[in-house]
């Protein structure tokens, strides 16, 4: 079945207004709040040396530094309602 210009367009609108809602579900909040001039030379080694080398690296030093905090007394939301995995 072929759909009318107008069929077309409502379908459109209410795709947009699902996806409007479905994004604004939950708050995204960022974990951890860069200042200015540490994003900025996220962005350009991102540019330098590709976004996926960039996180890896981020991602060994904060792991690095995580490990010398005890936080194994801590519970996440997601942990106390039983949807998380621990060690993730």
């Amino acid at each position: 079945m072929k759909a009318s210009d107008l069929e077309t367009k409502r379908f459109d609108k209410a795709l947009d207004e699902i996806l409007d809602l479905f994004n604004n579900l939950e708050e995204d909040k960022p974990v951890i709040q860069f200042e200015a001039d540490v994003l900025d030379k996220i962005e350009r080694a991102k540019i330098k040396y590709g976004g996926d080398m960039v996180d890896e690296k981020i991602n060994t030093v904060v792991h690095e530094m995580l490990s010398w905090l005890d936080l194994d007394d801590v519970q996440t939301d997601s942990e106390e309602s039983g949807d998380g995995e621990k060690g993730s």
